[in-house]
């Protein structure tokens, strides 16, 4: 790297996946790692490990991913499998996402069909569903200082965040009416917010 010439050495370009194979690899052990939710995952590893992505890039990937119809993180993968290979890009990242869990998933299926009926297992799924809440709550908290950098203001997503709570949680509205509703005029605010 040559120094530029006020002295300082220029800015090394951000890390990125090598090829669609370096996809395909990363996004197979991200699926492989996300059992009964994989935000938690997905964000320490394309964030924080692999830093494909800044903390504000996840943010509004994920968002996007969310209200794009299909699985979050199929859809984020497919997002970031394009941005640096295109089609064969999103092809093998969302092949990693796809491929080797399916046999995972279809070889546990066989087996909690022999053993539904144990207590044990029960109980061992119940366990890993906290686990699970637990680890996207923990990813949910670690996101909140990205909302100061919000066009909105940092008491306002937080107001959004509380109102989704309560709907969802609370109100056992459906997801798809609480996007329609709160993300609806959380996106229209913003815009007006960002318009020139």
């Amino acid at each position: 790297m040559h120094p530029s010439p006020s002295g300082a050495a220029a800015p090394s370009a951000p890390p990125q996946p090598k090829s669609p194979r370096d996809l395909f690899v990363s996004f197979t052990w991200l699926a492989l790692q996300g059992f009964g939710g994989v935000l938690a995952i997905v964000q320490r590893e394309m964030v924080e490990k692999k830093r494909w992505l800044t903390p504000e890039q996840f943010l509004e990937d994920w968002a996007v991913a969310q209200v794009m119809p299909g699985p979050n993180v199929v859809n984020l993968a497919l997002m970031i499998g394009d941005r640096y290979f295109g089609l064969r890009g999103a092809i093998a990242a969302v092949a990693g996402m796809l491929a080797i869990p399916l046999v995972v998933i279809l070889m546990l299926a066989v087996l909690y069909a022999h053993y539904a009926g144990n207590p044990q297992v029960a109980g061992a799924l119940r366990g890993m569903g906290a686990v699970s809440g637990g680890l996207i709550a923990a990813t949910g908290i670690k996101l909140i200082p990205q909302l100061r950098k919000h066009p909105l203001g940092f008491a306002a997503c937080l107001v959004f965040v509380a109102l989704v709570f309560v709907a969802i949680a609370v109100l056992k509205i459906p997801l798809g009416w609480v996007l329609l509703a709160v993300g609806g005029v959380a996106c229209a605010w913003t815009w007006r917010r960002i318009a020139p």
